[in-house]
């Protein structure tokens, strides 16, 4: 079998780890692999808080209401989806093709008009006044024309940026288990104390998921495995 779907039929959330120092190597690799899932727009729109240093761990498995899996971690990874930072991603990207000979003048003039636009969609504007608009004027145009819905509220926008933000979790999750790496992504986590300790914005940022690793210990015995079978998932027209 390929190496990437053993890893993918591998992958268990382990709930208890084994004591084991994960290196700067090996974390620097599943984090690169966690930002190039794809993202809507190329917008990457998540943060990651590397939690490792034992006060640390402590203080966020607490916040994590005590679970097992994050007390005994090596390193918790705190994912954030960030609706904040599309704007300097945007230029970022701008200013990197602008930098490589692959791309021409027109095609830059493209993705700096193409940003705009995704600006003007994804703004809300003081107290959602300018979401609320687009969000009426985007329900009546769509009345009589076939057309996909953008975030019309701060709400619409936090699930637009989870998306995004969990694929990134699994490429995580997956390039872990193919380096040896257990994890156990949590959702279980007081999401207002925990963003309060990492210093999040309330307005821009919002905690998806909690990511413990290390090494599954010896005395840990899994559960068998149960999927409900392809047939009961699958329809295909």
């Amino acid at each position: 079998m390929n190496e990437v779907l053993e890893a993918i039929f591998r992958r268990r959330a382990v709930k208890v780890f084994d004591p084991v120092e994960i290196s700067e190597g090996i974390r620097e690799q599943m984090l690169n692999a966690a930002r190039h899932a794809p993202s809507s727009f190329n917008s990457q729109p998540y943060r990651f808080y590397w939690i490792e240093t034992a006060e640390e761990r402590t203080a966020v498995a607490r916040l994590c209401m005590g679970q097992m899996p994050a007390k005994t971690a090596s390193a918790l990874l705190v994912v954030v989806a960030d609706i904040g930072s599309l704007a300097a991603t945007s230029q970022g990207q701008l200013e990197w093709m602008r930098s490589r000979s692959e791309f021409s003048e027109a095609k830059i003039r493209d993705y700096e008009r193409t940003a705009k636009i995704g600006r003007i969609l994804f703004m809300n504007g003081p107290f959602g006044i300018f979401g609320a608009i687009k969000g009426g004027l985007f329900w009546l145009l769509n009345l009589w024309k076939m057309m996909g819905m953008p975030p019309t509220s701060r709400r619409d926008l936090f699930k637009w940026a989870t998306k995004s933000t969990s694929l990134a979790c699994e490429n995580l999750m997956i390039a872990a288990e193919a380096l040896g790496i257990n994890t156990c992504p949590m959702e279980g986590f007081d999401g207002r104390r925990l963003s309060k300790y990492l210093g999040l914005s309330a307005r821009y940022h919002e905690v998806v998921m909690v990511i413990a690793m290390g090494k599954k210990s010896q005395t840990y015995v899994e559960p068998p495995q149960w999927r409900r079978p392809l047939d009961a998932t699958l329809r295909i027209l």
